[in-house]
């Protein structure tokens, strides 16, 4: 119902109007105030209505959407557009295609590699240096039952790494897939040929870019390099990037999610406390040991630790496999002992491949078949796979298969290889 007053109008007044009677009770100016007065009263009103009538048929918009969507068959309502709100996609994580493991920035993937030759021998060359750091090692016989290591590094950040020795045409084979600058100091005929005629990144013994520590214990295993050094030679050699055929690997759940499928008689012997002993139950370990058929110096025991999920590295001789850890500041070309501090060596992943393995032609240095196949066997998270390895080519990366010919992920972290000849051994 509407409320508003409106002005009562007699006979007397239409009269007056038709005969044209000027009202002498007011005067022109009144008159004129009051028919303002009327015709602004109107307009306020005319707008009230348009309002009123736009509120109405917006609430009647809105009740008709509703029942729309109500009542109308499903796939009906599902084909009626509705504003999209966009959302926030989470980034994909990067793996470093080295170790597996997740990379802070994706443009890490890319980063120079370099694989250094790194002696093993007892006359100076331990404890290496950095070697912590490397995501892949790689060990064979290099000479007279001595071992020796390709270690292979990616975003290194250890002020020393090294000694840096000669290269074997098998490391070769093994660091090409890794797209990697060669660090080393001379090295086999063949090999050299190989590496010059290649294409590769090729750090031989430079004193631009490498340092020679003071002798004393040392002797002649004393050629150092830094991560920072080896940094300024990929710059200055344009040698930027990388693109790494890498192992295929689990991801770090995928194995975590490996690792507690496990049965428990598969990884751990578990022994249960005496009764009343409150202390933590016993985790008795599995132990790997490899024999290279030569120096029992240099043959490698790994114990298992349930703690960390790594592989605990000395040699069957009782000695650990300590390793100086440097810092990560440039600390100028010192001598690691002066400046680092020794640790263990810890790897996530331990292989061994079975290779064919005779004496050069100088019955002094190795061949070794680094292309072709053989038996292996895969340590990670507990487990022991028994397997095999196959490389085709020299740019072809290393396959592990299991007894099903079905390729294994390994875990990721760093991974230790070792080149055991077929006339060696693997015990666990």
């Amino acid at each position: 119902m509407d409320k508003t007053k409106h002005t009562e109008v007699t006979s007397e007044d239409l009269r007056k109007a038709f005969e044209g009677e000027s009202s002498t009770e007011k005067s022109d100016k009144t008159h004129a105030k009051e028919k303002h007065k009327k015709s602004k009263k109107f307009s306020e009103d005319k707008k009230l209505l348009i309002f009123l009538i736009i509120g109405i048929v917006g609430l009647i918009g809105g009740v008709a959407m509703i029942s729309i969507a109500l009542f109308l068959p499903k796939d009906t309502v599902s084909s009626i557009s509705f504003p999209i709100i966009p959302s926030k996609t989470a980034e994909e994580t990067t793996y470093s295609p080295l170790t597996g493991m997740p990379l802070d920035n994706a443009d890490l993937a890319k980063s120079p590699v370099y694989c250094v030759q790194t002696p093993n021998g007892t006359d100076g060359a331990r404890p290496q240096s950095g070697i912590n750091e490397a995501g892949v090692v790689f060990e064979a016989i290099a000479e007279a039952g001595i071992t020796r290591f390709a270690a292979i590094y990616q975003n290194p950040t250890t002020s020393v790494i090294g000694p840096i020795r000669s290269l074997r045409m098998y490391y070769l084979e093994w660091d090409t897939p890794f797209n990697c600058t060669v660090v080393h100091a001379g090295g086999a005929d063949d090999a050299i040929a190989a590496l010059r005629a290649g294409g590769y990144g090729d750090l031989d013994e430079s004193y631009t870019y490498m340092y020679r520590g003071t002798y004393g214990a040392r002797r002649w295993n004393n050629l150092f390099t830094t991560s920072s050094l080896l940094k300024k030679y990929s710059a200055d050699s344009g040698k930027n990037s990388s693109e790494v055929k890498g192992f295929t690997r689990m991801t770090p759940e995928e194995s975590e999610k490996s690792r507690a499928l496990a049965s428990a008689d598969e990884i751990l012997d578990i022994t249960t406390p005496a009764k009343g002993d409150t202390s933590k139950t016993s985790v008795k370990t599995p132990s790997i040991t490899m024999n290279f058929g030569g120096v029992p110096n240099y043959n490698p025991h790994y114990e298992y630790d349930v703690n960390t999920n790594t592989y605990v590295r000395s040699y069957t001789s009782g000695v650990s496999h300590d390793v100086y850890h440097c810092k990560a500041e440039d600390l100028g070309k010192k001598n690691p002992e002066d400046v680092c501090t020794l640790g263990q060596l810890t790897p996530s992943v331990v292989i061994a491949m079975m290779v064919a393995e005779r004496r050069a032609s100088d019955n002094y240095h190795e061949n070794i078949d680094a292309i072709g196949s053989g038996d292996a066997y895969i340590f990670q998270n507990g487990t022991a796979i028994k397997g095999a390895w196959k490389k085709t080519s020299r740019e072809d990366q290393i396959k592990f298969t299991d007894t099903d010919g079905k390729e294994i992920k390994l875990a990721p972290g760093q991974t230790f290889i070792s080149a055991v000849p077929n006339y060696g051994s693997v015990e666990y």
